[in-house]
């Protein structure tokens, strides 16, 4: 997997936009920016609202909210309330599995400057702020362009800690307040208040970039490219059992297959479409799908921030699946209930789903406990995902349930942050010693339960890291040492 703070390779199926001058410059400073897409000039108010309505333009960060009703909102806003406007490029990217705005800020970064100044000429702003994640990633190359030029008004950066919901809009706005990384706990708009109290137009890199090649494009010649719903092209982040993972520009409505062909995808058990709030499709979906909301949404998937994660023929699924839900459980803000005790508890369900020693509907349960609860999507997208994960591997799960597993290994293939358990490990029973005292289901019910016969009975898969506490505490209680925990093979 590529590291954190290694930009993969860029392809390009068709006409390259966003990653023109890729291949002859490398990374494209204010020179070569201005040979490859021309010059740019700032535009009213009503003529970037009436380029974007032409080329419905939406929000590249997941959501897919339309940029015009945003920036619509700030305008008025702005009236309604005599204050002035900000700009914030959200370009923190906290998902691990995304790289495709680190792409941007490594190589492409006066896109994103020439989008961010658009929006700040045609709102009359007093500032744009660029948030970035900590890690680093591209803030230098940001840097050296921010030297090159003379913004509109004065442009800073902003890193926040690299999260999952740092990311969030309502969190990013907090965290360049000064306030802490996480989402408000109340829902509020950030074209009314935002950074400084003041109308704030917040949007993705790539989003600001698409904004700056459809202003020298315009709406027809942009629209000559991708579908009459979605016009323009599309950044994804192709990464997982990938032979070759890179990022890929492709026009909207390209066939998933030639992006999986092109990164030499092996076939597999299934494909996530969108991260870690996305859905799960078999490969036979992936067949028909194209790259598009509308197309992949056909199939039962979604485009969310244009994350692709194949999974290879030897990897088990929802063993992979159970490691994000703990993962997106653990990066909870927790300052409200679904969040706080119904991730923990979804990802508990899953783990023991996955164990065999729970059926699917504990899971399904669980996700309708958190699902339209939340203060922010967090709940909701993790809840998704995991049902998506139980709907699409429904053989996996009949294996699993029986206790046997499905004979596939977790290679950790997600890009998730960390390493992998080192120590795995499985429950074992000396059957010459045990008397069915079954202290030890008392103990782990959830995961130990006694047979017809009073006798302790378990998977032979490993224990989920949120029971391992209480299976070392099983093994202590029991009275025979018939119990034991062994390194899992």
């Amino acid at each position: 997997m590529t590291t954190r703070t290694t930009v993969p390779p860029v392809a390009c199926v068709g006409e390259p936009r966003l990653t023109a001058g890729f291949a002859e410059f490398g990374r494209l400073n204010l020179a070569a920016h201005e040979e490859v897409h021309g010059p740019i000039g700032p535009m009213e108010p009503a003529n970037l609202l009436r380029l974007v309505d032409g080329i419905q333009l939406k929000g590249k960060g997941g959501a897919g909210f339309p940029f015009a009703r945003k920036l619509r909102a700030v305008l008025e806003s702005c009236e309604r309330q005599d204050l002035s406007a900000v700009v914030v490029v959200n370009a923190t990217e906290g998902e691990p599995a995304s790289w495709k705005d680190k792409v941007l800020l490594t190589r492409a970064p006066h896109l994103i400057l020439d989008g961010a100044a658009l929006a700040a000429y045609a709102l009359d702003a007093d500032e744009i702020v660029i948030g970035m994640a900590d890690e680093g990633v591209g803030r230098e190359s940001l840097m050296e362009a921010l030297a090159e030029r003379r913004m509109p008004v004065p442009t800073s950066i902003v890193t926040v800690p690299h999260r999952f919901i740092s990311g969030e809009g309502g969190a990013l706005v907090n965290g360049i307040n000064g306030l802490p990384h996480i989402p408000p706990g109340t829902k509020k708009r950030s074209s009314d208040s935002g950074v400084s109290g003041l109308p704030t137009l917040l949007s993705n890199a790539e989003t600001y970039s698409q904004l700056a090649v459809a202003a020298r494009l315009g709406p027809y010649e942009y629209a000559a490219l991708g579908t009459d719903d979605e016009p323009g092209t599309v950044l994804l982040t192709v990464t997982g059992a990938a032979g070759r993972p890179a990022v890929v520009e492709c026009a909207a409505g390209t066939p998933l297959r030639d992006i999986l062909d092109l990164c030499e995808v092996p076939d597999g058990p299934g494909i996530l479409t969108g991260g870690y709030h996305g859905k799960w499709i078999t490969p036979e979906a992936a067949d028909r799908a194209e790259i598009s909301r509308k197309g992949l949404a056909a199939v039962g998937g979604t485009l969310g921030a244009g994350i692709i994660i194949p999974l290879g023929p030897d990897t088990c699924p929802l063993g992979e699946a159970a490691q994000v839900v703990r993962y997106l459980a653990g990066e909870s803000a927790g300052q409200c209930g679904p969040c706080r005790m119904g991730l923990p508890d979804l990802a508990r369900a899953v783990d023991l789903a996955v164990a065999g020693s729970q059926p699917a509907d504990v899971v399904r349960a669980a996700a309708g406990e958190v699902k339209g609860r939340g203060a922010c999507s967090h709940p909701d997208g993790t809840s998704r995902f995991a049902l998506s994960a139980i709907e699409v591997f429904v053989e996996d799960l009949r294996l699993h349930a029986t206790g046997e597993g499905c004979g596939r290994r977790v290679k950790a293939v997600m890009g998730l942050p960390g390493a992998p358990d080192p120590n795995p490990q499985k429950l074992t029973l000396d059957w010459s010693r045990c008397d069915g005292h079954g202290l030890c289901a008392h103990v782990v019910p959830d995961f130990i339960r006694l047979d017809g016969n009073g006798y302790p009975a378990f998977p032979p898969t490993p224990v989920p890291t949120w029971l391992r506490e209480g299976a070392m505490k099983a093994v202590k209680v029991c009275p025979e040492l018939a119990l034991r925990l062994a390194k899992a093979e």
